[in-house]
């Protein structure tokens, strides 16, 4: 019963991850529709570039910057205790995305990215902290973390629902025509209530958790090696595993004793034994999420342009939500959270490296199948063909890395060092995110300029860009084989603590790398 109650209790920080950080798609082009609306323009109203790449990205560099100051303080002081400023910030800056304030449009989406920036920046404090204190030196610890990470699965499939929902509402209550039916009515003034209430529900997640996140302890690794507290790790041990207190007291007595990988972050010792490593965590997680994150921050923009939503003019400002709330929800359901569960089945069969390897094998072959014939795809009667094969390239992301990027770094690394790992790996894969939210817009867009978003230059196009995306999914198969396998071994056994002899244990190939 602890353990369930562990995983939702540290996964809902991933829930609420995954819901804040999506559930901005879903309401962009409303902003646009409200806030940006030129009656001389043919079409509804869009964010300019700028503003659209500053509501999608700002949230992810607070993220980065999050992960790296909150990864680094997790080592420094008591995790438990920094783990609960996150939550806080968390519910402040979500209620206060919703009540984003100022007299004209400039002030409004200002606050906006004020607010989204520190919301970013407590949720990338929270990868770290809530991996890390998750890992159990068991052997089933795998599946147990990576249950705590498919709630992320979960935090999308609510930004969805609440999406559907709260538009589904709107546009019964506030029925209005289509934008070319007419270009001011279709836009309710009531709309402006629902970005707000989406952005405002993000809070209620943090808000539940922190509570019972106060009660869960220490993990016992780093309270024994780092805190120096046999008698307090034994507790939290006995607690956790419903083990007797005697009986691990002597195995806590004896890890906390001079360990052999004494190094440090910067040392030669740490660049021999865990560079590699560390190199393929950051690399793998960077390409991943330049993939991943541009196929969820932009698959309105993808739908629409095959013609799987149809096209703004053709709706009003509430039911374009409901549509790409629809479509986004769909997705979830039957690939991205199957995904998910699927990498918990299979992790202790397969091992990360394997689901690793055959995720990024295969979005690279699902990304070439939908851009070399991507003209098929846009004809009407193979639209529900694109978007199976644009659900398996979700399927695959997390039956794949997006699952195992976030757990090979708590697995390979010291535990004085563990999470400041975890941060700088993770802050690698927000700075894909970074590029895919100021890039991807850019890029995608149709290389003919009289066909460019108001606003926006001309791009190199759909296809070329899922050219581009699967390009980097092929990188990111190159680069897991500097990734370790943990297939079978505890945490002790592949970070190498406590070993008799530190150069026979960094010298282990099976630990340092899997051989390519």
């Amino acid at each position: 019963m602890y353990r369930f109650t562990s995983i939702i209790i540290a996964g809902m920080g991933f829930f609420t991850d995954a819901y804040d950080l999506f559930s901005i798609s879903l309401i962009s082009k409303l902003l646009g529709r409200l806030y940006y609306y030129d009656p001389g323009y043919s079409m509804p109203g869009t964010l300019p570039p700028n503003v659209a790449a500053a509501v999608n990205g700002v949230a992810l560099c607070g993220k980065l910057a999050g992960q790296l100051f909150f990864g680094w303080l997790g080592d420094k002081m008591s995790r438990k205790k920094v783990d609960g400023l996150t939550p806080v910030l968390m519910v402040f800056c979500s209620l206060a995305s919703g009540l984003s304030f100022g007299k004209e449009t400039k002030g409004v989406m200002a606050t906006l990215c004020f607010f989204r920036f520190w919301l970013g920046f407590a949720i990338g404090g929270d990868y770290p902290l809530s991996a890390t204190i998750m890992s159990m030196a068991k052997s089933t610890h795998g599946a147990f973390i990576k249950a705590v990470f498919a709630m992320q699965g979960f935090g999308i499939l609510a930004g969805g629902i609440v999406g559907l929902i709260v538009s589904a509402i709107f546009d019964q209550a506030y029925h209005r025509p289509a934008y070319n039916v007419d270009p001011v009515g279709s836009t309710a003034p009531q709309a402006d209530y629902i970005w707000r209430i989406i952005l405002m529900f993000g809070a209620f997640p943090a808000a539940l958790t922190y509570y019972w996140r106060m009660r869960m302890p220490e993990t016992a690794r780093y309270t024994a090696l780092v805190a120096k507290n046999v008698q307090q790790a034994a507790k939290d041990m006995s607690k956790v595993l419903q083990a007797e207190i005697e009986a691990v007291e002597d195995k806590l007595e004896k890890i906390t004793a001079e360990p052999a990988n004494a190094f440090g972050l910067f040392s030669r010792e740490f660049l021999r034994r865990h560079g590699l490593h560390l190199l393929g965590t950051t690399t793998t997680w960077f390409l991943l999420n330049i993939a991943f994150c541009s196929q969820n921050l932009f698959q309105k923009d993808i739908f629409t342009a095959v013609g799987c939503i149809p096209p703004a003019q053709k709706m009003s400002a509430t039911h374009e939500v409901f549509r790409i709330a629809r479509a986004q929800t769909l997705i979830a359901l039957c690939s991205t959270i199957p995904g998910y569960w699927f990498t918990i089945a299979f992790i202790d069969i397969m091992g990360l490296f394997a689901i690793q390897l055959m995720g990024f094998f295969f979005m690279t072959v699902f990304m070439f199948v939908l851009a070399i014939p991507y003209q098929h795809w846009t004809l009407r009667e193979n639209r529900i063909g694109f978007m199976v094969m644009y659900s398996f390239t979700f399927f695959f992301a997390n039956f794949g890395p997006n699952a195992t990027t976030s757990l090979v770094p708590d697995e390979i690394f010291p535990a004085r060092l563990r999470s400041t790992c975890h941060g700088i790996s993770a802050a690698a894969g927000k700075a894909g995110a970074i590029v895919v939210a100021f890039g991807f817009l850019y890029a995608a867009q149709p290389t003919d300029p009289t066909k460019t978003g108001k606003g926006y230059p001309p791009g190199i196009g759909v296809k070329n860009s899922l050219i581009v995306l699967a390009c980097v999914n092929f990188l990111g198969f190159l680069f897991t084989f500097l990734v370790a396998e943990a297939k079978g071994k505890s945490l002790k056994e592949i970070s190498g603590e406590n070993d008799e002899d530190a150069t026979n244990a960094g010298a282990d190939a099976s630990i340092r790398t899997v051989p390519a």
